[in-house]
């Protein structure tokens, strides 16, 4: 299990770098900014993940295949995902993922994904700053979606304070989650 942690964070650390070599914006998102901002608050609740989601400009999409090639890495596309294999024999479920910054992962979501702009610095790399996070996880919604929603909630870095802000299906959704949140 150590051992799985360890790859994960090697994976986001090298790819990053790369893209930093390379002069590329971007901003990890997912479970991996997740545990970033939870780590913020109390390392112990820290939740691991088994991929790397990064948020990047589409029109960067040639000099990112570049520098992650250059890195180690695979270009490929899973279920209409591009993402970058760890190496020739890479596991799409341990790849890096690209997120298209200011698009809708999927028609059905009320809103496209943060810009590269809304990011942080955290210990190792930038994040998808706090606020966009969250709209990309209340987009979303799946079960482990929520679950970082929770987590998120739990330790203070979401609350209630943060309804009016959200457009109506977020809010509903954030407020379910403040209602029942075992559920």
């Amino acid at each position: 299990m150590i051992e799985a942690v360890e790859a994960v964070r090697e994976r986001a650390l090298r790819a990053t770098a790369a893209l930093e070599k390379a002069g590329i914006p971007y901003a990890v998102a997912g479970g991996n900014a997740v545990a970033a901002w939870v780590a913020r608050v109390d390392r112990a609740a820290v939740r691991t993940t088994q991929d790397v989601d990064i948020l990047v400009r589409r029109s960067d999409l040639p000099a990112i295949t570049a520098a992650l090639e250059a890195a180690g890495f695979v270009p490929a596309e899973v279920m209409d995902v591009v993402c970058f294999l760890d190496g020739p024999d890479g596991s799409p479920r341990d790849a890096i993922h690209l997120l298209f910054a200011g698009e809708k992962v999927r028609d059905s979501y009320p809103l496209p994904t943060a810009t590269v702009e809304e990011r942080t610095q955290a210990d190792d790399y930038q994040v998808v700053d706090l606020e966009a996070l969250v709209r990309m996880k209340l987009n979303s919604f799946r079960d482990k979606d929520r679950m970082h929603l929770r987590d998120m909630l739990s330790l203070g870095l979401v609350d209630a304070s943060w309804l009016p802000r959200l457009v109506p299906l977020h809010a509903e959704r954030l407020q379910q989650l403040i209602d029942d949140p075992d559920g």
